[in-house]
């Protein structure tokens, strides 16, 4: 016996593995007892509510930086927060994934500041150019995102206007056409985009600089230095063809070819 004792593996048992068999014993033999179990998860419960409640841990308004009036109230009326509520019920992942799928958002981030404020801060889409579809009127910012819709296109005089299939992946060209048009801005109406590829630059009396897919902006300023030259878009022209630049061609208005064939008649019966 003395020998059997003296083995390690024996002695570790004895020291060991006999007093945590008791406790396992003895906290089975409590626990099995329905009552007892149902009264140590309620007391774990009341423990966590209690932690949670503390007012060091509640969040008790929401404070949203870099939008606009409209765009706070969308956000409050999307992350619809009953406060003061506790910090551990919060989401933040999912609150600014609700924020984030809004159009005019651009990126947000979502924290809680000391104090119990959920902070908000939001970098909102700034709108560039007005696009007209077949489905309505909606302001775009300078990457094609979409950020609002409008009923008439006198809601925002002061943006450019863009139309056509395909427009919206094409704004950041269509900046660069009307900023190179800035000397036909009186009569610059818009700009079309044509089988998705290349521009229109329409303006007043019904005229069109027809542009090529490649380049755009120097065929533009090609014709604006034509005009400025010749007074070309004073005259009865209809359409600027630029598609191909090595042969730039005009088309005349319907009463600017009468007018000639009028003309040439007269010369030719007066020979």
């Amino acid at each position: 016996m003395q020998r059997w004792m003296l083995t390690p593996g024996i002695r570790l048992g004895l020291r060991v593995g006999m007093p945590l068999a008791l406790v396992v014993a003895a906290a089975g033999s409590y626990l099995a007892d329905a009552d007892r179990r149902g009264a140590l998860v309620q007391q774990a419960v009341d423990l966590r509510e209690s932690l949670e409640q503390r007012p060091e841990f509640l969040v008790g308004v929401m404070a949203i930086d870099g939008a606009s009036a409209d765009l706070s109230d969308a956000i409050r009326a999307a992350v619809p927060l009953d406060f003061p509520i506790s910090s551990f019920d919060l989401d933040l992942e999912s609150i600014r994934s609700a924020i984030a799928v809004l159009d005019p958002v651009k990126s947000v981030s979502v924290r809680i500041r000391p104090g119990g404020v959920l902070q908000v801060d939001v970098a909102e889409r700034q709108p560039v150019v007005v696009w007209r579809t077949r489905d309505g009127i909606r302001i775009l910012d300078e990457s094609g995102a979409r950020i609002y819709q409008i009923e008439d296109r006198k809601s925002r005089p002061d943006l450019p206007l863009i139309a056509g299939d395909g427009a919206q992946f094409a704004v950041a060209e269509a900046l660069e056409l009307f900023a190179a048009a800035a000397p036909l801005k009186e009569r610059l109406r818009g700009l079309v985009r044509i089988g998705e590829r290349r521009w229109d630059v329409v303006l007043t009396r019904d005229q069109r600089i027809l542009l090529p897919p490649d380049d755009p902006v120097r065929a533009l300023e090609r014709v604006i230095a034509l005009s400025e030259a010749q007074d070309m878009l004073e005259r009865d022209v209809a359409v600027v063809d630029m598609r191909l630049a090595e042969r730039p061609t005009l088309r005349m208005t319907p009463d600017a070819v009468q007018n000639w064939w009028r003309i040439r008649d007269i010369k030719e019966s007066g020979q």
